[in-house]
């Protein structure tokens, strides 16, 4: 990758520009088949089974996905926190190519139905491709964006999203959509990015700090206090980790490359990036 790609700037404020830049980022990933640390086959990072199951997925669920329904991305394993039940509706937000609604799908089973939103059209390619390749008549994977989800009012029993949200500049509305959709009592298990300090200025504009899931997340109080403002309660933390730490793990080259390219060492940001699990529910 080019020094010039590594040090490309980004206007937070200038929303449109940051979504576009999301969505090539994640067009390059559904069309290469691969995570964010390149290549499966590549020495940079480890192949994305192993980092599904470092996140937390279980080795069993994997083996049953399609070929291509994994590509490694996340923060976290949000799914086997929502203790689903047969006949309920999840709607999963970044659907991505498809992992976390294709293990729901067994989950809910027949009569329960999976709702899957992405607004990048590779991957909404690739879900449909992996859908149809496991037979999962019970998910729907539709065209979206989450701060204006494609979903009816109160349809919903449960929302999950995997690493996403922190990519969306209105994170407010996103709460808000989830809010609208959830039945009363319904209830969510995300894992996303938050910050418990300033990130350098380097790093805030850098687009690669962005798309990896790092500039565009909120600071904690802020964040949770989006989520109670939709009226969103009883939140619970699940899992709490340092996400250099999770990246470390897997060695990707490109979070390398975004430290040396900005001048910024792991130590500046050691810390501040947090990987969170938390369950929440609507009264």
């Amino acid at each position: 990758m080019s020094a010039e790609k590594i040090l490309e700037k980004l206007d937070p404020a200038d929303a449109e520009s940051v979504v576009k830049k999301v969505r090539e980022r994640y067009a390059t990933f559904a069309t290469a088949g691969t995570s964010c640390c390149g290549p499966a086959t590549s020495s940079c990072c480890s192949p994305t089974d192993s980092v599904a199951t470092n996140l937390g997925y279980a080795s069993v669920d994997l083996d049953l996905l399609p070929e291509g329904a994994n590509l490694g991305l996340g923060c976290g394993a949000p799914l086997e926190h929502l203790a689903l039940a047969e006949g309920e509706t999840m709607l999963d937000l970044g659907s991505g190519a498809g992992i976390d609604a294709l293990i729901a799908a067994r989950q809910v089973g027949a009569a329960g139905s999976v709702i899957g939103v992405d607004m990048t059209p590779e991957m909404l390619n690739a879900a449909r491709t992996n859908v149809a390749a496991a037979g999962a008549d019970n998910v729907d994977i539709r065209e979206g964006r989450l701060e204006n989800l494609p979903v009816e009012d109160a349809t919903v029993d449960a929302v999950t999203s995997n690493c996403v949200i922190n990519l969306v500049p209105d994170k407010s509305a996103v709460f808000n959509e989830i809010s609208r959709v959830l039945r009363p009592g319904g209830r969510l298990v995300i894992s996303d990015i938050v910050l418990d300090g300033e990130l350098p200025e380097e790093v805030k504009e850098n687009v690669l700090a962005y798309v990896g899931c790092v500039s565009g997340a909120e600071r904690r109080d802020t964040y949770f206090g989006m989520l109670a403002d939709a009226g969103l309660g009883d939140v619970e933390i699940i899992k709490d980790v340092d996400f250099l730490e999770m990246t470390e793990k897997a060695s990707p080259a490109e979070v390398q490359s975004i430290m040396e390219a900005t001048g910024i060492t792991k130590d500046a940001v050691r810390g501040i990036v947090r990987s969170v699990t938390y369950r929440a529910r609507k009264p």
